[in-house]
């Protein structure tokens, strides 16, 4: 983590002309945005998948109306037509798992006292009023919901919310245009779990609110900049 922990003081640095005081929150908003774009390739990548996996749905329908009564026969089929296309169903998920590591770094820097035996100097830095190592429990403990650092969190939560309401519209949209909702005819709920994962999916970003309540501020910071970067890229990549 030491090595870490001096990349972000190095940006911070060199943010401090232009952030002052809240230059180490800048700085991992610019190390979510580093992230976000190292991973970019894959998004696009994914989203090459779900335009694939959407010109085999005639292909699985017809597959569904041959094995209807034969659900591990249609299964297997499935998965076949999926390798034989070269299409992985579960492509889209692979950008988001390669960036849980950079956010359980960011847990555990602002969760450390020291690092590398020695103090931990960024814990000293703050966002308007709130520590980057404090939580929400401790900004309402220190001035209350509309104290400096409540309002910080309330900001971060208002953003999230309208991050995820925007999230959800879109989703919902996008469903309803699609001849078989949630893919329920694309031979998605054939393969063991993926159903129940596109039809959560819409949810996850309202779960954020409670995960920016319990962790670290610079935490919370990384994970609202992803989420917006998330909401931003998929307009993108997938227009309505």
């Amino acid at each position: 983590m030491s090595v870490f922990a001096h990349l972000v003081e190095r940006l911070a640095e060199l943010l401090q002309p232009l952030f002052h005081a809240s230059a180490a929150a800048a700085a991992i908003v610019l190390f979510t945005a580093l992230v976000r774009l190292l991973v970019h390739p894959l998004s696009r990548a994914a989203a090459r998948g779900q335009r694939a996996r959407a010109a085999l749905q005639p292909r699985i329908a017809e597959l569904r109306g041959k094995h209807a009564r034969d659900p591990e026969r249609l299964r297997k089929e499935v998965l076949e037509l999926h390798a034989q296309e070269k299409v992985s169903p579960l492509s889209g998920l692979l950008p988001g798992l390669l960036q849980l590591p950079a956010f359980f770094l960011l847990y555990h820097l602002f969760s450390s006292s020291s690092v590398g035996g020695e103090r931990n100097g960024l814990l000293s830095h703050a966002l308007f009023g709130a520590p980057l190592g404090g939580r929400w429990t401790d900004a309402l403990a220190d001035g209350g919901v509309f104290g400096p650092a409540g309002l910080v969190y309330l900001a971060l939560f208002a953003l999230v919310a309208a991050v995820a309401a925007f999230t959800y519209r879109r989703a919902r949209r996008t469903a309803a245009r699609t001849p078989v909702a949630a893919g329920a005819a694309g031979g998605e709920e054939q393969i063991p779990g993926l159903g129940a994962v596109g039809k959560v999916m819409p949810f996850l970003s309202f779960l954020t609110l409670g995960t920016v309540a319990v962790v670290p501020l610079a935490a919370a910071l990384y994970v609202v900049t992803s989420t917006t970067w998330s909401a931003l890229e998929r307009a993108a990549l997938y227009p309505s």
